[in-house]
């Protein structure tokens, strides 16, 4: 495969340090997940960058399938801890669907082919327990 983009994030005192990358001005403060202090926490991060990568595989597909719909995809990360202190994460993908002629059943075939496009859902697929669902407004 080709690179087609490559960045680099320095993260310093992990989820209570502050996160950087080489090529944005950005910087994030890092909290602990309801820690209530100032900054995100990587759930939040890992979600919103799912959420933008899911949505436009979703674009891709719809184009693909000749299928028009307006979209909002929603994403839920869940941090998951067994025994042990083995954690994982858990992802909900929800697409809420509107203006559109296709029937429930015929949006979620189109939002399941996303799934099987997108590189965070390629990386989640046998290794992140995940669910998509879609509904028809």
């Amino acid at each position: 495969m080709k690179t087609l983009y490559s960045t680099k994030a320095t993260v310093t005192d992990g989820r209570v340090g502050k996160a950087t990358l080489n090529d944005s001005d950005l910087t994030i403060n890092m909290t602990p997940p309801g820690s209530g202090k100032d900054g995100n926490n990587p759930e939040q991060l890992f979600a919103m960058g799912y959420g933008s990568c899911f949505d436009s595989a979703l674009g891709v597909v719809k184009k693909m399938e000749g299928a028009s719909f307006g979209s909002t995809t929603e994403v839920s990360v869940e941090l998951l801890q067994g025994d042990n202190h083995d954690y994982n994460l858990g992802v909900k993908i929800h697409v809420i669907v509107e203006s559109t002629d296709l029937s429930a059943a015929e949006v979620q075939k189109v939002v399941v082919k996303a799934d099987a496009v997108g590189p965070f859902s390629n990386a989640r697929i046998g290794n992140i327990v995940g669910e998509v669902t879609s509904e028809v407004k």
